[in-house]
């Protein structure tokens, strides 16, 4: 297997070359630049697996190279470092999140052997991204119109990868959340958001949210017809105006045999809802149909309490840009374990989502927080190898 790839960008040369030093004794091929121009360069020449970006820098300073990397939709993962206080830290890793980059973690300077290795591990034995992540075009940037999509949806290019939801304390497999994926004929697989707001502003998400409810249900009701995993799906804020959408998912649910008790639905934005009544409408005769209801990315905004008090939900989902940042940052535990506290005293099970290493999820365990699913439990994957993950856990549990 090849060795992964780091490129450092920091002002500091000796800095940057012991970053290097440390890299490529951790089995990694590293290179480390300077200025934000050479930068830009390497990277489209590099395209690095791992990316570490300095704090404060002289001409663009770290946050500012975030937001660029986020507009090229930069995949590598990224490390910041910094000498300042924790907090600016914290803060510069919530902004990266939020611009939807991938964040390894952050580390304080002076660097050691020991934070790089914790953060990045070993480059001669990382696992490498399922195919369904890995096709996404590095950096590449295109323009997808209305009639991209509606061509797409009628040949049916739009796929699923599944990811595993366990159960914090026992590691059982409780479910799996339909994650939609545009396989596109000349660009690969292109994330969905790069074309989920287009659909939802076009007029085209409850075409496209059919073909995933109809795909992911046949899958669900081949893959596990007996057992007990449930099975979520995402549905928009702005679908959320057709009363007979009850009527027709539960119909649907009907066709393969699955109990609405088996299928989640999870609802993001609810700030966005075009007409609360008829939502609050809805989702009431979803819940009465015994569908469950959870809302996603819960704590981001104050909508998100409002909405918890107003509609039915069953389930909380802890956003992940606390959960990621929990091994580093007290306010984010403290977040989090105000929201499992939160959950449970309404009767709510409660999921933590973007998981990504042991010490999270056994602090999650310890907060009695209900079910966990990020990348240290697995990615999401296409739906032959989600069923094979599924038998290979259970006889490991069994073991």
């Amino acid at each position: 297997m090849a060795n992964r790839s780091i490129l450092i960008l920091d002002d500091d040369a000796a800095v940057g070359q012991t970053i290097q030093w440390i890299a490529e004794s951790l089995g990694f091929e590293a290179e480390f630049v300077i200025r934000p121009e050479e930068f830009f360069q390497r990277l489209d020449r590099m395209c690095p697996d791992i990316i570490t970006i300095d704090l404060v820098m002289p001409e663009l300073d770290g946050v500012e190279i975030m937001r660029l990397l986020a507009e090229r939709k930069c995949r590598a993962k990224i490390v910041v470092s910094s000498g300042m206080g924790s907090r600016v830290l914290e803060a510069a890793q919530r902004s990266a999140l939020e611009h939807g980059l991938s964040i390894l973690g952050v580390i304080s300077k002076p660097i050691s052997k020991e934070a790089l290795h914790l953060l990045v591990g070993d480059g001669s034995e990382c696992d490498q991204l399922p195919w369904i992540e890995e096709q996404s075009a590095y950096g590449e940037v295109f323009e997808i119109t209305r009639q991209d999509l509606q061509n797409a949806l009628d040949r049916h290019e739009f796929i699923l990868a599944y990811q595993p939801k366990i159960e914090c304390r026992s590691g059982l497999t409780v479910g799996f959340e339909a994650l939609v994926r545009w396989k596109h004929p000349d660009r690969g697989i292109v994330m969905p958001n790069d074309f989920i707001p287009l659909a939802e502003n076009a007029g085209l998400i409850d075409p496209l949210t059919e073909q995933i409810f109809e795909q992911s249900l046949e899958w669900f009701s081949q893959s596990f017809p007996q057992s007990n995993p449930k099975l979520s799906l995402n549905i928009s804020a702005k679908s959320l105006v057709d009363i007979q959408m009850a009527d027709n998912l539960s119909a649907l649910c009907q066709r393969f045999q699955i109990d609405t008790e088996r299928v989640v639905l999870e609802l993001t934005e609810t700030s966005a809802m075009v007409d609360p009544i008829l939502s609050l409408d809805l989702l009431t005769r979803l819940r009465v149909k015994g569908f469950h209801l959870s809302i996603d990315d819960f704590g981001t905004g104050f909508s998100s309490m409002v909405q918890l008090v107003r509609l039915p939900f069953s389930e909380i989902k802890v956003d992940r840009s606390f959960v990621m940042q929990a091994p580093h940052s007290s306010e984010s535990r403290s977040v989090i374990k105000s929201i499992v506290e939160l959950g449970h005293s309404l009767g709510l099970l409660v999921t933590a989502e973007g998981v990504e290493n042991l010490k999270t999820l056994d602090y999650l365990n310890s907060l009695g927080c209900d079910l966990a699913q990020g990348y240290f439990i697995a990615r999401p994957m296409p739906g032959e190898a989600a069923c094979n993950w599924v038998e290979q856990r259970k006889q490991g549990i069994s073991a």
